[in-house]
C-alpha cells in the first residue's frame, strides 16, 4: 500500500512539473519564434502592401525621419480614411520597426 502511495505522489509531482514547464515557458520558446529572424521583406508583403503598395508608394512620407516613421510603426497613427495600427502591441520591437522602415526606404528611394 505504501509503495502505491509513493508512486502516486511521484506521478503527481511529475505531472505538475511538466505542466509548470509548459505554462511558465515564454510563448516564443514554445513556438520557436525566438529562432526565426525578422524578415522585413516577408512582413512588408504580408502586412503592409495592402495599404502602402508594393513599392511603398502610398501613405509613406519618405521626407520624415527614420525615428518618426519607426514611432508610427510602433504606436500607430490615426489617419483618414484608414488608421495605421500600432504594431508594438502586436509584438514588433523597436529594432524590427527600424528594419521595416529601412526596407520601405529601399522600395521607395
Amino acid at each position: 500500500m505504501q509503495t502505491n502511495n509513493n508512486r502516486m505522489k511521484l506521478f503527481a509531482v511529475s505531472v505538475v512539473a511538466l505542466l509548470a514547464t509548459f505554462v511558465l515557458a515564454p510563448a516564443s520558446a514554445r513556438t520557436g519564434a525566438a529562432d526565426k529572424p525578422f524578415d522585413a521583406t516577408a512582413i512588408y508583403k504580408a502586412k503592409c502592401t495592402s495599404c502602402h503598395g508594393k513599392q511603398a508608394e502610398k501613405k509613406f512620407d519618405k521626407t520624415k525621419t527614420d525615428d518618426v516613421l519607426t514611432e508610427v510603426v510602433l504606436k500607430g497613427k490615426d489617419a483618414k480614411p484608414l488608421k495605421m495600427p500600432a504594431y508594438e502591441t502586436k509584438g514588433v520591437t523597436q529594432g524590427q520597426a527600424q528594419t521595416l522602415v529601412a526596407h520601405m526606404r529601399t522600395l521607395n528611394p
